[in-house]
């Protein structure tokens, strides 16, 4: 099982990654957040990733405060997700609204290029060939690496490579929801990052029995180590991104990237998803 991912421009990362949104709620930073942030990159985590959307870019401004200028690091961030409201969340993807964002993303994180920029939804009142065509022009001019997507389905992802190259997909998907399998498998035969969010399920996968308790205790890790461990076995060109506000959990997290499942324990997690 390889480590590191590569994408587009020769920078590889470490598998896996950190999502930012915990360490953030509504208009104000958790207490030692910052101290989550930079103790992520002393573990070795060197994948990044944080929206516009996030407490109205308080996130990205936690970040750059906490690891810029993010030497080795890659961070990615998204737009096309406006928060009029707490808790609601609704697609804005007009090519005009994608660039403010951009160039907002761009001075809140105090970079001149953004890694990676990630529409966040398409929106389904603007035409896709519209929304991707803004983050192209964006690309073309500098001011972003690589293009990324989320939320999007086989297809869709066909119709935007069409306009323009695709870094990356970041779709819902862990041990108990594998809604998104066709999405992974495309991503995989043409060597695009797959970014499953919400890696670690809620509920019962947390202190999971069956398969995933009976492999956990084996091996002497946590439910959410293996299933962590499970996405990173699944394919190499996935890229997990479990958040906390918590260095104990971080700490958690990180350690299933040197947890070692046999091909066995694999198939026996696969069957139970």
């Amino acid at each position: 099982m390889t480590s590191t991912y590569t994408f587009e421009g020769g920078f590889s990362v470490r598998r896996l990654g950190f999502g930012a949104m915990r360490l953030t709620e509504w208009d104000h930073v958790r207490d030692g957040a910052a101290d989550v942030a930079r103790r992520a990159a002393e573990l070795g985590v060197t994948f990044f990733d944080t929206a516009d959307a996030y407490d109205l870019g308080l996130n990205e401004e936690l970040l750059a405060d906490a690891l810029h200028p993010f030497e080795g690091l890659f961070i990615a961030t998204k737009c096309g997700h406006a928060r009029p409201s707490r808790g609601e969340w609704v697609p804005l993807g007009r090519p005009e609204y994608l660039r403010q964002q951009a160039e907002l993303s761009l001075r809140r994180l105090r970079v001149e290029r953004l890694d990676l920029l990630q529409l966040h939804r398409l929106d389904p009142k603007v035409s896709l060939a519209d929304q991707i065509g803004a983050l192209a022009r964006l690309r073309d001019e500098g001011k972003i690496a690589r293009i990324g997507l989320s939320e999007v389905t086989v297809a869709q992802l066909g119709e935007a490579r069409a306009i323009a190259p695709i870094a990356s997909v970041q779709n819902r998907y862990n041990l108990t929801d594998c809604a998104s399998e066709d999405v992974l498998e495309y991503c995989e035969r043409e060597g695009i990052a797959f970014i499953p969010w919400l890696p670690i399920a809620r509920g019962d996968h947390a202190t999971a029995s069956g398969a995933l308790g009976k492999v956990a205790a084996d091996l002497g890790a946590t439910p959410a180590q293996v299933s962590l461990a499970w996405l990173l076995h699944r394919s190499p060109v996935v890229i997990p991104i479990p958040g906390t506000s918590s260095l104990a959990h971080l700490e958690e997290n990180c350690g299933a990237a040197e947890l070692a499942l046999s091909g066995d324990d694999f198939e026996e997690l696969s069957k139970s998803a």
